[in-house]
Order: C-alpha cells, then structure tokens, then sequence
C-alpha cells in the first residue's frame, strides 16, 4: 500500500524496505499503548487461550481476520491458505481443527472467503502457475462440479463471486464431513460451522446463511459417526 491514510496509526512498509526496524519499533508503540489501556492484557494472555471461534481464511494480506471481526488477541484460533480450503486430507489444517474442537472446546468454526480471490480466479482460469496448480486443483473440482451453473454466467465479475461463495460452501461441509467434528457431536459438544465472505469494497462480512451444527445436516453417505 502506499499510504495509511484510512487506517489511521497502522504502518505502512514501503517498497524496497531492507531494514524492518520500523515494524519492530510500531511493536513497541502498540504494546505500550495496550498496557496503557490495560495493565494485565498481556498477563492474562500469557495464561493461556480460550477462543470460541476457529476461523479458516484466506491467506490474503487484505483479510486480517481479528481486525476485520473487531476481535482482540486470544479471540481466534486460526487456520489460513490461499482461498480458505478444506482439503480432505491437509494434516495440517486437520491437526489445527483437531486441537480447536478437542482441546479449546471451540464453538463455532467459520469458513471465510472473500470476493476477488486471487486463488479462486487463478483456479477458473486456464493458465498453469507450477507448484500450486495442485492445491488450485481442490478448487476446479468444486467449479466442475458447478461448471453448467457457473457457465450461465456471462460476467467475469458475478462468476468469480458465485465460485467464490461455492468454494465457501465446499469448505464448510468439508469441515463437517470430518471425523473430528462429528465426534464432538457425537459426544454432545456445541460446535456449528459457518459460511461468511468478506467483501473488500466496503469492508463487510456477508454471512451466506450456511450453518452446519450436527450430522442431521450432511448427507447419510457423509455420516462417518452413529
């Protein structure tokens, strides 16, 4: 960015920046100013977390999740990778989602996209980009499966936004359809998955309405716990 204008007191790294002196010393700045606000913020963080939401985003500089959602530090527990997906098998996000619901007790898990995903468009396009055409790839499965609907869509614009919110949505059961959240249900815990995307124009999350809060909410074929 070149300039903070709207976001008053944050920092802007300009181009071309070898020294990160300036980063370290905002830290100080802020620390100091939250100590001033209050004197045990820190304390209490350093005696561990409680979150009730894990959060699974985009790794978009853009989408900062705690600022977005006004939520202080210890608030979130979260997971991001380029455009918020929940593949089957990524040990990594599985072990995350693993520790939120088993250990924190999490209550919620939000899956959040967001409009003008670099991610998803690069997956619409036909343009090879090496390393990461085979994490695009979990995105092309969910626009083929899509395509005639997506198809119909003569604007770029509007389709990028409904693959957007379809990826979402893939997510959020994908999520769901783990054996870790359905043991938590099985076991009685609370625990809902939510659809949001963020909207970089003007700053919103938009809720699309997608809450999945037990297994009578996927298909039976889906339904690994009885």
């Amino acid at each position: 960015m070149t300039n903070n204008t709207t976001v008053p007191s944050m920092l802007s790294v300009p181009a071309g920046a070898t020294d990160l002196g300036m980063v370290l010393e905002a830290n100080r700045q802020w620390s100091a100013e939250v100590h001033a606000l209050d004197a045990g913020f820190f304390e209490e963080l350093e005696g561990g977390q409680q979150p009730k939401i894990m959060w699974i985003g985009c790794s978009d500089s853009r989408v900062p999740p705690n600022q977005i959602c006004k939520l202080a530090p210890g608030e979130l527990f979260v997971h991001r990778n380029i455009a918020n997906v929940v593949p089957n098998a990524d040990l990594n996000l599985l072990s995350i989602l693993q520790y939120a619901v088993e250990v924190l007790k999490v209550e919620h898990v939000v899956v959040c996209g967001h409009y003008g995903c670099g991610g998803v468009n690069a997956a619409l396009g036909d343009k090879s980009y090496g390393l990461i055409d085979a994490w695009l790839q979990n995105i092309r499965s969910v626009a083929h499966t899509h395509r005639k609907r997506l198809g119909a869509i003569g604007d770029a614009k509007e389709r990028s936004n409904l693959m957007v919110e379809l990826n979402v949505a893939n997510s959020v059961f994908n999520v769901a359809h783990t054996n870790i959240v359905q043991a938590a249900w099985k076991r009685g815990q609370k625990l809902a998955v939510h659809g949001w995307v963020y909207r970089l124009q003007d700053g919103r999350l938009e809720d699309l309405g997608i809450v999945v809060d037990g297994a009578d909410k996927i298909d039976p074929e889906f339904q690994l716990i009885n």
